[in-house]
């Protein structure tokens, strides 16, 4: 569909997912008021270096790397001053030799424009996520998440996640694992506002976004 940026009107969500589907209208009973907004990060190219940065990592370390990354900076840095830092200075805050090559192709990306992280607002949803799996360690998880988290699209339905599988195991009740396919299916009824229905069902264990490995 067209892109642009779109506020979510959560109410009109709730009613028609409390309509559709019973068992996430029980959820949001339970959780209230869908935090997904919350959760959003303002800067694209930030939000992107922290995907980066957490990859395979729990939520604690992924923060004191984060941490120690951002301290070697007065403010967020912009994909020049990334560029500019040493691999050895980038290694010593705990980020592994892979990580760093992926944040050099996101800065060249960035830098020479082949990734125009300004434009990505007005791209439907599967040009965004081609747009970015181009650069080294971004692939279809990363970018879904990107989808929901900074651009704010209200249809986007991340089978891969781990957490989402294992909750609507739990919450449906069923005796094995969900396939992406049956997943797919599923959320049909979700429709137009998957999104939320993803963070429903990520709040029901208490969890954040994680792919499955």
């Amino acid at each position: 569909m067209p892109a642009a940026r779109v506020m979510i009107d959560y109410a009109r969500a709730r009613r028609l997912l409390a309509r559709r589907d019973p068992v996430l209208g029980g959820l949001m009973r339970r959780y209230g008021p869908c935090g997904l907004a919350r959760a959003q990060h303002t800067d694209p190219f930030r939000a992107l270096v922290r995907a980066i940065v957490s990859q395979q990592l729990s939520t604690r370390a992924a923060e004191t790397i984060a941490g120690r990354f951002e301290a070697l900076f007065e403010r967020f840095p912009t994909a020049a001053q990334v560029a500019s830092v040493g691999d050895a200075q980038l290694r010593a805050v705990g980020l592994s030799g892979q990580k760093v090559g992926y944040l050099r192709d996101l800065c060249r990306r960035v830098e020479d424009g082949s990734l125009r992280l300004a434009a990505l607002d007005r791209l439907p949803d599967e040009a965004v996520i081609e747009a970015l799996t181009q650069v080294k360690g971004i692939g279809r998880w990363t970018a879904e998440m990107f989808l929901m988290f900074r651009l704010h699209r209200p249809d986007v339905l991340p089978v891969g996640d781990l957490g989402i599988v294992k909750a609507v195991q739990r919450a449906y009740r069923m005796r094995t694992v969900p396939s992406p396919t049956r997943l797919t299916r599923l959320g049909e009824a979700w429709r137009p506002y998957r999104s939320v229905a993803c963070w429903y069902l990520w709040a029901s264990l208490d969890n954040t976004p994680r792919k499955e490995s």
